[in-house]
């Protein structure tokens, strides 16, 4: 089967799911807090992935006071930051950031900085210049802001971006923010993004003549 190719002007990559397994840390630290506030921690894990920590509590809590979310997840984040057993790349992601590291792009992560640092060091993957991070926004993913912050980051319109994103959260930001989607992983397989990769082995990067990006995506 051919390649399906996208075109775009930059990129605008997610990092948990995406471009580092950090699903290990997640569901440790995540079912501890679920166990601590009476909850379960499978329905918990099923919604976690993409959004920041406080907006995860928003929805797994509603009538708790914002405050306490917030307080939760500096705690959650502290956690998350320290504990880096089993974070490892996700495939092909090394090559890949070493395909693009001359094009356009940004992290637009739901982490914070330190969260952000301390996984792709882990993962020992390079850092990209631009970084939306969870410091950078007022809102979380689904929320478009962090990837308009990102296109504006690398100086080119929403349309011109094309996302990587492998959770529903990220997708919906994505599609909010109006850009194309390429999503990662097995939780985006079901949620119709534009191209749908197990992971970035499925990628060449190209840059072509006037500056542009080309994504050549293999079927597998």
């Amino acid at each position: 089967m051919p390649a399906t190719v996208l075109t775009a002007n930059a990129l605008l990559l997610d990092m948990d799911g995406t471009l580092v397994n950090s699903d290990a840390v997640v569901e440790r630290c995540w079912q501890r807090w679920a166990l601590r506030n009476g909850l379960d921690p499978e329905a918990v894990l099923k919604v976690v992935h993409g959004r920041q920590g406080y907006a995860t509590m928003a929805v797994l809590l509603p009538d708790r006071p914002v405050e306490q979310n917030y307080a939760d997840n500096r705690v959650m984040l502290a956690e998350e930051t320290a504990d880096t057993d089993g974070v490892v790349p996700i495939g092909g992601a090394g090559a890949f950031m070493d395909a693009i590291a001359a094009l356009p792009h940004a992290l637009v992560t739901s982490a914070d900085r330190p969260l952000a640092e301390a996984r792709m060091t882990a993962a020992a993957l390079r850092m990209p210049d631009l970084r939306i991070t969870a410091e950078s926004v007022g809102a979380s993913k689904p929320d478009p802001e962090g990837f308009l912050k990102g296109a504006a980051a690398v100086g080119f319109d929403p349309a011109d971006c094309i996302v990587f994103e492998d959770s529903e959260a990220g997708i919906a930001a994505g599609r909010a923010a109006g850009m194309r989607v390429v999503g990662v992983g097995p939780r985006a397989a079901a949620l119709s993004p534009d191209a749908h990769v197990e992971d970035l082995t499925q990628i060449r990067v190209e840059a072509a003549a006037d500056g542009s990006v080309l994504l050549h995506i293999s079927a597998r």
